[in-house]
C-alpha cells in the first residue's frame, strides 16, 4: 500500500511539474517548426502520447492499428468538469439517438469514469456537452493536416489558452490525427529521400511526382475515404466501431486536393442527397461562414458549393451525415506540393501556409460547435426521434431472401458493423417491389428470410443503402451513383411499403454436419459463396486434390448445383485424408455431405468426363507502373485477406524478362497500360495459361493478332447522320454538363448471364455489375462463350449519360475464349470494385479456379 501511494506521490509530481513549467508546443517538443518538414508518425504518436501525460484535460485511446502495425489514436479533449464523465457523456449521446441498448455499442475501448445505469437513465440535451470530432490525414500524401492536428491539440489544452478554454466548457473534442498511417508514412519517406538541402518548388522536380503506388491509400491500396459505410479494411473497421460508439454531432474529414487549388469548405456541392435535413444544409453554411471570416481576415483564397457533393454515402463526410452529424469535407490545395511548390498563378505554396489554413478551421469548427451546442443536441435528438418515429423513403421494411446463407450472413455483418437492426421471420405474405424484376408483387416470407423494419435509429443510413434506386438531383456528381445492398450482394429482396415486424431475433440455420469416423467414398461442398472459395483454398494448400461438377446431380438425397466441390478418396491417398477434411470444414464452418458411393441418384457418376480436376493454379497479378493501385489492390486484398490464396505480385515492367511458365493464371487489373504484351501473352496461353483481363486491361487486347475481342461500334443511320448536323452550337459554360451526356459515374446493370458456364457456376442466371464507364464489346464468335451479355434495358439503378445509354446495349461484358490449351476471361467491369461488391467475388473465383480446368 505504500509503495502504491509513493507511485502515485511521484505521478502526481511528475504531472505537476509539467504544468509547472508548461506544456509543450509542437516546436518544442519537435525541434522544429510546424512546416519546415513532414513530420513522421511515430513522432506524431510520441507527440500525442507526451500530450496524454502533460494535460489534465485529455485521455488518449488506441483503438487499432494498420497493416503495418502502426498505431490508431484518438485523443478525447474536454474541461476539467468533462474529462472524468467521458463514459457518462458517450452514453447520454447514444441515449439521445435511442442507441444505448444496441448490441456492440454499450462499451468503449479505454473508456472509464461513471456509467449510468442503461435501464434507468434517461436522455437529456441539456447540460450535456456536444461532440466534435476532426479526422486528419486519410489520404496519405495529403499529409498537412497530421500536422495541423498537433498545433490544434495544442491550443485546444493550452490552459492559458484564453480563446479555446471557454469552448470546452460544452464541448468534447476529439482528434484522431491520422487515419492512414501506413499511406502517410510511405510518402513522407518517399519526400525525405529525394529532398535537396532546400524545398525545390519547380513542380517539375522529382520530389513533386510520387512513384507508384504513392501515398494516397493504405498497405492494400485502398482508398479509406470510400470505405466508411463499407468497412472492408481493418483500419475502417476499427475508426468506425469507436466512432459508432459516440456518434459526434459535428465531424470534419481532413484532406488536400491539388496544389493549383485554393482551401474549399462547406457548404457543399450539390447533389445533396434527399434525406440531408433543412438543418444539416442550415449548420453547414454557419460553419462555413465561420471559416470565412477567418479567411477573409488572412486574406486567404477558398471556394465552397463546388466540386465535393454528398450523395455517395461511404465518405468521411457523407456517412457522418446519414448518422445524424454535421458532416464536412476542408480540402487544402496541396497534392504533391511537398515542403514547397510554385502555383499556376506564380506563387509559391508551402508547407507551413498548409498547415496554417487546417489549424484555422479547425479551431473554427470547434468554435461554431461550441457556439451552438445546444441546437445542435437538440436537431441530433431530433434527427433520431424522427429516424425512429417517421423514416424516410417509401418502403418501411425490407425483406431479403435467405436463399444462400453465407451472403445473408456477410451481408448482416456489415448491418451489425453499421448499428442497423433486423430480424427474421414473418408470418404472412407480402407485396411490395421485387429488386429482380423492378416490378411490385407477392411474396410469401420464409421463417429465415432477413427482415429489416425502417422504424429504428439508423433508419435514414438504412434508406440510403437499400433504396432500389439512390434518387440523384444532380448528375453532375463526384462518384458513384448507385449501391444498393441488396445488388451488392446478389440476393433476391422485397421492398414493402408497410412497416413489418419480424418474428424472431435469429434464424435457424443448420449446423454444418460433424464428420467423425465417416470414412467417405467423396466429399460434396457447395459452391456459392465466398466462404466455399476459402474452403477450397485452404484445401488446395493442405495438399488436397479437389474436383467440380460440370453440371448438376442429385445424391444423398440432395440437389448439387453445377460447380459443386467434390473430395473423392481417389487421388487422395493419404492416412489423414478424412480427419483433413474434417479440421478444415470444422475451422471454416463449412457444411459437407459424405458419399457412400461414387453411383449418384440423377446425373453424372463421379468418374463421369463432366467431372473436372481442379489443378492447384500458381497466380500472378501484374502491379506497378501503368497498372491502377487500387484495382489491384482489391484482388491482392482479396487473394491474401478474404481467401487466404497464394499470389504473386509482378511488376508490369518485368514481364518482359519474368518466366511467364512459373504461372497458371495472370490477372491484369485496370490500368494505362503502355506496350501491352500480347504476343508474348499469346504463346504462354496456348501452352495452357489462363489470362484475367479486367477493365481497361480488356481494352489493349482489342484487333490483337490470336485475340477475338473486338469493340462495338455504334450503328449509323441517315436520320442520325441528319440529325447531328442540327446539333446546336454548345455554350462554354455548359461544357460540363454537356460532359455528362457520355458519363457512367457508376450505374448498377444487369447482365444476362449463362450459369452453365464454369464462369457462372454458384450465380443465377443473372449478374448485376457495376459499370464505371460505357466500355462494351461485339459479342465473341464460335470459339468464344458470351458468358455475361446485356440488353437495352439493362440499367437497374444510377445515373447513366443519354449517349452511353444509348451505346451500353446488345453487347458482350463478360466472355470466354479458348486459345490453344488456355484460355483468356473478358471482364469489362470491375468484378470485386472497392471490395464491397460481394457480387462479383464468386465471378472473379470462377475464373481463376473453374474456367478452363
Amino acid at each position: 500500500m505504500i509503495k502504491k501511494l509513493l507511485l502515485l506521490f511521484i505521478l502526481l509530481s511528475a504531472f505537476c511539474t509539467a504544468f509547472a513549467q508548461g506544456i509543450q508546443s509542437p516546436e518544442k517538443f519537435l525541434g522544429y517548426k510546424l512546416g519546415e518538414q513532414f513530420t513522421p508518425h511515430y513522432k506524431i504518436v510520441e507527440y500525442f502520447k507526451y500530450i496524454a501525460q502533460a494535460s489534465k484535460n485529455v485521455k488518449l485511446v488506441q483503438y487499432g492499428s494498420t497493416n503495418e502495425g502502426r498505431p490508431l489514436l484518438a485523443m478525447f479533449i474536454a474541461s476539467d468538469g468533462n474529462i472524468g464523465r467521458l463514459e457518462e457523456i458517450r452514453r447520454n449521446n447514444l441515449r439521445l439517438a435511442g442507441l444505448e441498448s444496441v448490441a456492440g455499442l454499450n462499451k468503449v475501448a479505454g473508456s472509464s469514469g461513471s456509467s449510468s445505469n442503461p435501464k434507468t437513465a434517461t436522455a437529456t440535451s441539456s447540460n450535456t456537452p456536444v461532440i466534435c470530432w476532426l479526422s486528419y490525414n486519410v489520404h496519405g500524401n495529403e499529409p498537412a493536416s497530421s500536422e495541423a492536428a498537433m498545433w490544434t491539440l495544442y491550443d485546444l489544452i493550452d490552459p492559458s489558452n484564453t480563446l479555446t478554454q471557454p469552448w470546452l466548457k460544452n464541448t468534447v473534442v476529439v482528434i484522431d490525427p491520422c487515419l492512414n498511417p501506413d499511406g502517410r508514412d510511405r510518402y513522407v519517406n518517399f519526400y525525405n529521400s529525394v529532398k535537396g538541402a532546400a524545398p525545390d518548388a519547380n513542380p517539375y522536380a522529382r520530389e513533386h511526382a510520387e512513384p507508384w503506388p504513392g501515398g494516397r491509400i493504405n498497405h492494400y491500396y485502398f482508398d479509406l475515404n470510400r470505405d466508411w459505410a463499407w468497412q472492408t479494411q481493418k483500419e475502417t473497421q476499427a475508426r468506425l466501431a469507436l466512432f459508432n460508439q459516440w456518434l459526434p454531432e459535428v465531424h470534419v474529414d481532413y484532406h488536400e486536393q491539388g496544389y493549383n487549388a485554393p482551401y474549399y469548405f462547406a457548404p457543399a456541392a450539390e447533389p445533396f442527397h434527399k434525406v440531408i435535413t433543412p438543418w444539416q444544409r442550415e449548420m453547414q453554411t454557419t460553419i462555413g461562414k465561420n471559416n470565412a471570416k477567418y479567411f477573409d481576415q488572412n486574406g486567404w483564397l477558398y471556394f465552397t458549393k463546388q466540386e465535393f457533393d454528398l450523395l455517395y454515402p461511404s465518405y468521411g463526410d457523407t456517412y457522418p451525415i446519414y448518422n445524424g452529424s454535421i458532416g464536412m469535407t476542408y480540402e487544402q490545395g496541396g497534392i504533391g506540393a511537398g515542403l514547397a511548390v510554385l502555383t499556376r498563378s506564380g506563387d509559391t505554396l508551402t508547407l507551413a501556409q498548409r498547415v496554417a489554413h487546417h489549424h484555422s478551421t479547425g479551431l473554427s469548427t470547434v468554435e461554431s460547435t461550441s457556439a451552438y451546442s445546444q441546437k445542435l443536441l437538440d436537431e441530433f435528438k431530433k434527427f433520431y426521434d424522427k429516424s425512429r418515429t417517421n423514416p424516410p423513403g417509401e418502403y418501411k421494411t425490407y425483406i431479403i431472401e435467405n436463399d444462400n446463407v453465407d451472403k445473408v450472413n456477410a451481408l448482416t455483418k456489415l448491418l451489425d458493423r453499421n448499428g442497423i437492426q433486423y430480424g427474421f421471420g414473418l408470418k404472412n405474405s407480402v407485396t411490395g417491389y421485387n429488386y429482380t424484376t423492378g416490378k411490385i408483387e407477392q411474396y410469401n416470407v420464409s421463417p429465415n428470410d432477413l427482415i429489416i423494419n425502417a422504424y429504428q435509429p439508423k433508419s435514414v443510413l438504412l434508406d440510403v443503402l437499400l433504396e432500389p434506386k439512390t434518387f440523384v438531383t444532380d448528375s453532375n456528381t463526384y462518384d458513384i451513383t448507385a449501391w444498393s445492398l441488396p445488388y451488392v450482394y446478389g440476393l433476391k429482396a422485397y421492398a414493402v411499403k408497410e412497416s413489418l415486424k419480424p418474428a424472431s431475433s435469429t434464424f435457424s440455420a443448420a449446423k454444418p454436419q460433424v464428420l467423425v469416423n465417416t470414412h467417405a467414398y467423396a466429399y460434396v461442398s457447395t459452391w456459392q459463396s465466398v466462404n466455399d472459395v476459402r474452403f477450397l483454398s485452404a484445401l488446395l494448400k493442405s495438399g488436397i486434390k479437389v474436383r467440380y461438377s460440370e453440371r448438376p446431380f442429385q445424391a444423398a438425397g440432395k440437389k448439387f448445383a453445377a460447380g459443386s466441390l467434390l473430395i473423392t478418396r481417389a487421388g487422395n491417398d493419404r492416412g489423414d485424408f478424412d480427419q483433413t477434411i474434417a479440421r478444415i470444414a470444422t475451422e471454416l464452418n463449412q457444411d459437407l455431405t459424405p458419399l457412400a458411393s461414387g453411383f449418384v441418384e440423377k446425373g453424372n457418376d463421379l468418374g463421369s468426363d463432366v467431372i473436372r480436376y481442379i489443378r492447384q493454379p500458381k497466380v500472378m497479378l501484374a502491379a506497378g507502373d501503368d497498372v491502377s493501385s487500387e484495382a489491384m489492390g482489391e484482388i491482392w486484398h482479396f487473394f491474401e485477406q478474404q481467401i487466404g490464396y497464394p499470389i504473386t505480385l509482378v511488376r508490369y515492367s518485368d514481364l518482359s524478362r519474368a518466366r511467364l511458365a512459373d504461372f497458371d493464371v495472370a490477372i491484369f487489373p485496370d490500368g494505362d497500360y503502355d506496350g501491352f504484351p500480347s504476343d508474348k501473352l499469346t504463346s504462354w496461353i496456348r501452352d495452357g495459361g489462363k489470362l484475367i483481363a479486367i477493365q481497361n486491361a480488356v481494352a489493349q487486347l482489342v484487333d490483337k493478332k490470336g485475340f477475338m475481342l473486338k469493340k462495338k461500334e455504334e450503328k449509323k443511320d441517315d436520320k442520325a447522320d441528319e440529325k447531328s448536323k442540327e446539333q446546336p452550337i454548345l455554350l462554354y459554360d455548359s461544357r460540363d454538363r454537356d460532359a455528362l451526356r457520355s458519363s457512367v459515374p457508376g450505374a448498377i446493370y444487369k447482365l444476362n448471364l449463362d450459369n452453365t458456364h464454369p464462369l457462372g457456376f454458384g450465380l443465377p442466371n443473372y449478374y448485376y455489375s457495376i459499370k464505371l464507364s460505357d466500355d462494351i464489346y461485339d459479342f465473341l464468335g464460335e470459339d468464344g462463350w458470351n458468358v455475361g451479355t446485356v440488353k437495352k434495358d439493362g440499367l437497374v439503378s444510377g445515373f447513366v449519360g443519354q449517349k452511353s445509354k444509348e451505346k451500353i446495349k446488345d453487347g458482350l461484358l463478360l466472355g470466354v475464349q479458348s486459345m490453344g490449351r488456355g484460355s483468356v476471361i473478358y471482364m469489362v467491369d470491375d468484378p470485386v470494385f472497392r471490395s464491397f461488391w460481394e457480387n462479383g467475388k464468386l465471378l472473379l473465383s470462377n475464373a481463376v479456379f473453374m474456367v478452363g480446368q
